[in-house]
């Protein structure tokens, strides 16, 4: 055996936990990403879902979808720097620049690559990336690429933030990047105060909207629309995997901003184009989001109706405002457990261990759409009450 699969042949968590039946990962979906979904036979409802606004099986956005098949074909077959732009791309990163209140926009091939290519490519080797420690981490990796100097607050402290800030030299570049919605403990950046302090010490915001978009602000436009600091916020990422029901990604800023990023964020000038099909469907997606704020209004019923009743059973919950609720279990085996508990009970949710969180922060994922009914959101509440008072967790 070679020295590198010698390496990785020790890596043996995932079979002990296969061995010990709560393994919990690629759990095969044979149904359509809805409400309720079919694995293995069976029908679960499906509370581990980013598809916020429940979009994913909506007739318009796949009739859009198939549409562009049939126009452009499957595939662009090459990047937006060469052979890959289509009139379709323009249009959706002119709708979505006005969407956010930015002047330009362009679309990434995932939300993933937008945070790769932007954070690792604005700043120089004198500046400086200032980054909340739960950052996503498609952000903390776009900064390991950065040459810049990465300075790291406690999350959502603004007394941290200002103590980091106070260390970056006063003609230097700083960059505060900070996602507006934490996507695994749901709580909301304190993007007032951030701003405030951008401009106490002449500091640039890039706001990750992956999970504010579709749920925050006018009809959707996410947390920094929701503040109304949209003016204030340099740069304003979102992706098409959660509520636009889709894949791909896009960055929104000044025109300035938005051709330097054109030229040279290389996860954009060397990566293929967003298909057609993902483009008309985020398109789409849009279109409802504008046109159909009730859903927005039903999600928001929801959330207050769940956050209540995790509340009132005893449930840890942190600091969520929304329809991201961490259930904390803080104990990696029995988070596990947990999780094949509420799956054998027909409930399908997202475990977050460690190494994505620290041991003691391990929790349990739960997150609504607004296609889901009190109906199922109650045999869900009641379904957890019951695990969890039998592992004494509440």
């Amino acid at each position: 055996m070679k020295l590198l699969q010698e390496k990785l042949s020790k890596y043996d968590l995932p079979q002990k936990a296969m061995a010990a039946g709560i393994y919990p990962y690629f759990r095969m979906i044979e149904s359509d990403q809805d409400t309720e979904v079919q694995i293995n036979g069976k029908k679960v409802l499906m509370f581990g879902s980013n598809a916020y606004l429940g979009l994913t099986n909506h007739p318009k956005v796949k009739q859009a979808a198939i549409d562009a098949i049939k126009k452009y074909g499957t595939g662009c077959a090459g990047s937006r720097f060469l052979n890959g732009t289509l009139d379709l791309h323009i249009q959706l990163e002119k709708r979505l620049a006005e969407f956010v209140g930015k002047e330009d926009a362009i679309m990434y091939s995932t939300g993933f690559q937008v945070n790769l290519g932007v954070v690792s490519c604005l700043t120089g080797r004198e500046d400086y990336i200032i980054w909340d420690e739960l950052d996503h981490a498609s952000i903390i990796e776009g900064h390991r690429l950065s040459f810049s100097t990465k300075l790291k607050y406690k999350h959502n402290d603004m007394d941290s933030l200002e103590k980091q800030l106070q260390k970056c030299e006063p003609d230097k570049i700083k960059l505060i990047v900070v996602d507006g919605v934490f996507s695994m403990e749901g709580d909301i950046a304190n993007l007032p105060e951030i701003v405030a302090l951008s401009k106490k010490y002449n500091a640039s915001i890039m706001v990750d909207e992956a999970h504010g978009i579709g749920v925050l602000g006018k009809q959707g436009r996410g947390t920094c629309d929701h503040f109304g600091v949209a003016d204030d916020v340099d740069l304003i990422m979102g992706t098409f995997s959660k509520s636009f029901a889709s894949i791909g990604g896009f960055i929104a800023s000044d025109k300035e901003t938005i051709n330097y990023l054109r030229h040279n964020s290389r996860s954009y000038i060397f990566s293929a184009s967003n298909t057609p099909a993902a483009t008309a469907a985020a398109g789409a997606a849009l279109d409802i989001m504008l046109n159909e704020p009730e859903r927005i209004e039903h999600l928001w019923d929801l959330t207050h109706y769940a956050l209540d009743g995790f509340r009132n059973m005893g449930c840890e919950i942190g600091h969520t405002s929304t329809p991201i609720i961490p259930l904390y279990i803080r104990d990696n085996d029995l988070t596990f457990l947990v999780v094949k508990e509420l799956f054998d009970a027909g409930i399908f949710v997202n475990p977050v261990v460690s190494p994505a969180v620290a041991p003691q922060d391990t929790l349990i994922r739960f997150s609504l759409m607004a296609t889901h009914t009190k109906e199922q959101l109650d045999r869900a509440l009641n379904s957890i009450q019951t695990i969890f008072k039998k592992h004494g967790l509440i």
